[in-house]
């Protein structure tokens, strides 16, 4: 039988070797005094080390911390003080601005950065291996001998939310009971096709919920585990290629770049080895993904839910062709209820806040803040901020609570706008959001990010989406960006974008 293998950018190592590195870092993590739900920081891009650290933290019992390496110094600083880690493992790079500003008693492991994300990163060559005095992480592991005591209770991933105001929150499970990690393991499967002996793409940072679920799985069960560091579109088809993938996850951004390579460099790959691709994190406009299936087959599944419920719907191709636009059925066992403005139920059919629970996942709180935890809790059910509607029992989406826009008394959805401008021809991408208006409260901002070398006028991404949307829906500010601030994972800062129209203002609605 072939080993499994796990690659970064083409190059690739046998799944035993993380494991072993991983018993050893655990005796380390164990004689380094962490107990059984402390935490333990990551501060990695997607790399074999991601892995290890995970691993380890699982085998001991501690917590799992990845941190948003996108962030700022002081965002980073909070997740690390807030979650209170003995230990940070971090890429040299990414901690050679922090050095100065790493809470005390938080002792730090360095990983060389791979020479593979050096190069796509552009990194300098002093700024990629360990600083003079610090421990270097493979050494550091060398120095243990695996773990051998059995596994303590496994205390998961604390996953800090991404909110559009106010600081991110960590997402803390209890531990979960084995009919919990049975469920849980049964609905991974469902949603992701992860089945042993799969071949398997991560696209997206492995500090992100989706991602980082998938690829726990994926690594303990796939016949290759393939990780990019950084989402490239003609790359990504290069490596289905390569390495025969079966299965990936990906967001609808990155389908509309796939899908915006010109049509020679798009027939130029040979993907007919997929049989499962999952979509999650945003709607995903009607038009790309029909283009998609036509092109790889009717093997897109969407899923929806968060960090907080877990995955709470999952439409299959099928289903998503006979119903288009929804994101599918309750998951096995999830209950969904709406409420409204009044906090009273909504009306069948209506759109209302949706509250969730999913009995795969064990229930949790906000790290430091359970009285958001229980602000966030109705009749059992958890809200993660979203509005949408039940019809023909599945679920379809308005947007976000905290992005919805209100002009003039009249709520307004930014994702119903921004899927229709992404298919005006010439634009990239596009962020819709609400800015101070003196005679409405609220007006409407794009700040839109165009094809290289189009030419396009505010008026012409005003006309384009008057001739397909109410025209209050219209933003009457375009703003044009070279790029918009955004994650590998194509998700865009659009707090970033807000804020400083924001700035100077008393209300910040």
């Amino acid at each position: 039988m072939n080993q499994a293998m796990i690659y970064l950018d083409g190059r690739g190592i046998p799944r035993d070797d993380v494991l072993l590195q991983s018993l050893r870092a655990a005796t380390g993590f164990d004689q380094m005094g962490i107990q059984e739900g402390e935490t333990v920081a990551l501060l990695l891009r997607n790399d074999f080390a991601f892995f290890e650290v995970q691993h380890a933290a699982a085998a001991i019992g501690a917590y799992s911390v990845p941190i948003n390496w996108h962030g700022k110094i002081e965002e980073v600083c909070y997740v690390l003080n807030d979650a209170k880690p003995r230990v940070l493992v971090a890429h040299a790079d990414l901690l050679a601005p922090l050095r100065a500003h790493i809470p005390a008693g938080v002792q730090v492991l360095v990983v060389p950065t791979p020479p593979e994300v050096t190069a796509r990163y552009g990194i300098a060559d002093d700024a990629a291996p360990p600083g003079v005095g610090e421990t270097s992480w493979p050494d550091w592991c060398k120095a243990f001998e695996p773990w051998s005591a059995p596994p303590k209770r496994a205390r998961g991933t604390i996953i800090y939310t991404s909110g559009s105001t106010g600081h991110p929150k960590g997402v803390k499970r209890d531990p979960a009971t084995p009919e919990q990690t049975q469920a849980h393991v049964q609905l991974i499967e469902r949603v992701y096709g992860v089945t042993p002996g799969v071949r398997a793409l991560v696209t997206g940072p492995l500090y992100h919920s989706a991602p980082n679920g998938y690829g726990r799985q994926a690594f303990m069960v796939a016949e290759e585990l393939v990780l990019q560091s950084k989402f490239d579109a003609e790359e990504t088809l290069a490596l289905i290629e390569k390495h025969r993938i079966t299965n990936a996850v990906m967001v609808p951004t990155m389908f509309v770049r796939i899908l915006k390579l010109p049509k020679e460099v798009r027939e130029r790959y040979d993907v007919s080895s997929l049989r499962w691709v999952t979509h999650t994190g945003a709607p995903c406009p009607k038009e790309v993904k029909q283009a998609l299936m036509e092109w790889w087959g009717p093997i897109i599944y969407e899923t929806y839910g968060g960090t907080e419920v877990g995955t709470a719907t999952l439409a299959t191709p099928q289903d998503w062709l006979e119903h288009p636009g929804s994101v599918g059925v309750p998951t096995p066992g999830t209950r969904i209820a709406f409420y409204g403005e009044d906090g009273k139920p909504a009306p069948e059919g209506e759109p209302g806040e949706i509250y969730m629970r999913v009995p795969a996942y064990a229930d949790f709180t906000y790290l430091n803040h359970a009285e958001k935890r229980r602000s966030a809790e109705k009749d059992g059910l958890i809200s993660v901020g979203d509005v949408g509607y039940l019809r023909n029992g599945r679920l379809y989406l308005c947007d976000r609570r905290s992005d919805m826009v209100i002009s003039g008394g009249t709520n307004i959805y930014p994702a119903e706008i921004e899927m229709v401008l992404t298919q005006c021809p010439g634009v990239q991408d596009c962020a819709v959001f609400g800015i101070p208006d003196e005679d409405f409260g609220e007006s409407l901002a794009a700040a839109v990010e165009l094809v290289p070398g189009a030419k396009l006028s505010v008026r012409d991404i005003q006309q384009y989406l008057e001739s397909h949307l109410a025209k209050y829906k219209v933003p009457k500010r375009v703003d044009f960006h070279a790029s918009l601030p955004r994650e590998d994972s194509g998700k865009i800062f659009k707090r970033r974008l807000r804020e400083p129209f924001w700035k100077d203002v008393a209300r910040k609605i």
